[in-house]
This record gives structure tokens, C-alpha cells and sequence, in this order.
């Protein structure tokens, strides 16, 4: 959990973890969206990495990100169990049909 949280502390990866909850993103449009060197981006694409928050794919000379959303929850949740906070119920979603007469 500290490798999570050492990620986080930094607002570039943040920013990156929201571009990525968006949608998947290469590394070059990535870096894009920052005002930083390609060797600095590529330093914090590692951390993320090593935290396990993102996964690369590669194709050819192309590096594709994807958040892994599901160690970042767990990471959030551990951190609010150890001060004895419970973590919200999901509400549970109308059917489609109740949603579509609704919207009727």
C-alpha cells in the first residue's frame, strides 16, 4: 500500500490516473497533457507502474496505458478501515425498463 500511496502523493500521477479513468491513453498523449520532459513522464508512468495503478500494453513501438481501478479502490479502502471508516453502500440501480419509462 505504501508504493499506492507514494504514487498518489505526486499531483502529476493524479492527474494522469484521471486522464486514464477517461479512457486509455498511449504514453505520447499522455505526455502531451504535460509540460514536462519525455524522460520525466516516462519516471512517472514507473512509479505508477511499480504501484500497480497502471498497466502498459505494447504494440510495436506504441505504449498504451489502462488504469487498474480496482488497486486503486482497494488501496482507499484499506487506508479508511484503519481509521474505522466505512466505506458507502453502492445504491442500488433501477431496473432499465423503470429507466426508460422515467425518461418517457
Amino acid at each position: 500500500m505504501n508504493k499506492v500511496f507514494k504514487a498518489l502523493a505526486d499531483p502529476t500521477r493524479r492527474r494522469v490516473l484521471e486522464l486514464l479513468r477517461e479512457k486509455p491513453m498511449t504514453a505520447g498523449d499522455l505526455a502531451d497533457e504535460f509540460e514536462l520532459s519525455k524522460p520525466t513522464m516516462s519516471a512517472h508512468f514507473s512509479v505508477l507502474r511499480e504501484a500497480d495503478l497502471i498497466y502498459a500494453e505494447k504494440h510495436g513501438t506504441t505504449i498504451t496505458y489502462r488504469l487498474r481501478m480496482s488497486v486503486l479502490e482497494d488501496a482507499l479502502l484499506g487506508f479508511a478501515g484503519a481509521f474505522g471508516i466505512e466505506p458507502a453502500k453502492p445504491r442500488a440501480r433501477p431496473a432499465r425498463k423503470r429507466l426508460r419509462e422515467r425518461e418517457a
